[in-house]
């Protein structure tokens, strides 16, 4: 396999978690399997035969991930996950396995998902925006909204 990796990604994301074979080669994957687990229970995405094989996949991850097939032959194994949840953050295991000669390689990733960051902070004093993400629309709709109702509840009460 290849060294350990770590890869970060917010709730929500498609993230990629890398397994490459080494040295790069065509691969024989009708004579291949391929696994994608967390743990030795959790089948995230299991491929074998030439195809996708996700009768044992963990309802977890139903319809949330794909390999990218054009590119497995040249020994891309890695793992796409859609739509990723907190509870996605894990040790993720990537291993190969040809049928015939029964070799096997292995690599452990690990995914550390988070919640997108919050616009809760007043904007900081030197006047500089300090958030790390969202539309910059969102940011100055917030602190306005207080002040609008108040002016359009004296300005209502003034016509009176």
């Amino acid at each position: 396999g290849q060294l350990d990796t770590t890869c970060y990604a917010f709730v929500g994301d498609t993230v990629v978690l890398p397994c490459t074979t080494t040295p790069p080669g065509e691969l024989t994957l009708a004579k291949s399997m391929l696994y994608w687990q967390i743990g030795t229970e959790k089948v995230v995405h299991f491929f074998r035969n030439g195809q996708d094989s996700l009768e044992g996949q963990d309802k977890d991850f139903h319809g949330r991930t794909s390999l990218f097939l054009d590119q497995m032959k040249h020994g891309n194994l890695s793992l796409k996950i859609s739509n990723v949840q907190l509870r996605d953050s894990a040790e993720y295991s990537c291993i190969y396995r040809q049928t015939e000669n029964q070799q096997t390689s292995k690599s452990t990733i690990k995914l550390n998902v988070t919640a997108p960051p919050r616009i809760e902070k007043p904007p900081s004093p030197s006047g500089q925006s300090e958030i790390p993400s969202g539309s910059p629309t969102d940011v100055p709709c917030l602190p306005m909204l207080p002040l609008s109702f108040l002016l359009l509840v004296s300005l209502g009460l003034w016509h009176l």
